[in-house]
């Protein structure tokens, strides 16, 4: 098992994950009313660092042939920690792709003083994480593709489309057996990958809210 800094710990601890009961679960986007990323249409482009401050640029990625899964984060949320310690979705379902010209990309939207702001670097040391984590602190990016939610899960395909947004699974309250879940990122990309349209492009993403400045 892997020694996780006091930060993860403190977070599963205080939070109690006890049954979800601090879960927001943000309803599924109608469309057409809010100014934000949708699905069908071209992801919003940005350009962000990454806690060495090495630039990434959306296009850039696209543009290379890549698919993109972008994963919002905040390393203090138990919701995030549920997926990186007591299960490895994000490490497994990373690993699996990364040699199918997919490139996973975790943003981290808290506003300074705001749970999780300022601890990714312990958190990639804690988890081992293998792909960037982005910082946006003034939430503009955020804000553009309407993040709810720690975890709020986006699927970009080569082409600039975005053909996902939506949870990483169908069980909000952990209350399933881990193989029994659906892991609507890993089904989307099959889909993606194998040349069909994703059959589910739109699911209810569930975590703890995104920290952004008022």
């Amino acid at each position: 098992m892997r020694n996780l800094s006091k930060l993860v710990a403190g977070a599963v601890s205080a939070a109690a994950i006890a049954f979800g009961a601090a879960i927001v679960s943000a309803p599924v986007s109608a469309g057409g009313h809010e100014e934000h990323a949708e699905v069908g249409q071209k992801a919003p482009d940005f350009t962000l660092v990454d806690v060495n401050g090495k630039e990434h640029t959306l296009s850039d990625y696209t543009n290379d042939g890549k698919i993109v899964v972008l994963e919002w984060f905040n390393s203090g949320c138990p919701f995030v920690v549920r997926h990186y310690d007591k299960y490895t979705t994000m490490a497994d379902t990373s690993a699996k792709y990364a040699g199918k010209d997919v490139q996973w990309i975790a943003i981290n939207s808290g506003a300074p003083g705001k749970q999780g702001h300022g601890k990714d670097k312990e958190a990639i040391e804690a988890w081992n994480i293998e792909y960037p984590i982005l910082i946006d602190e003034s939430g503009k990016v955020g804000h553009m593709y309407g993040a709810k939610t720690t975890p709020h899960m986006y699927i970009i395909h080569k082409d600039g489309t975005l053909v996902y947004a939506g949870g990483i699974d169908n069980d909000p309250r952990d209350s399933m057996p881990y193989e029994s879940k659906i892991n609507y990122v890993a089904k989307a990309l099959d889909e993606i990958i194998a040349g069909t349209p994703v059959s589910e492009a739109e699911t209810r993403p569930y975590g703890c809210s995104v920290k952004y400045a008022k």
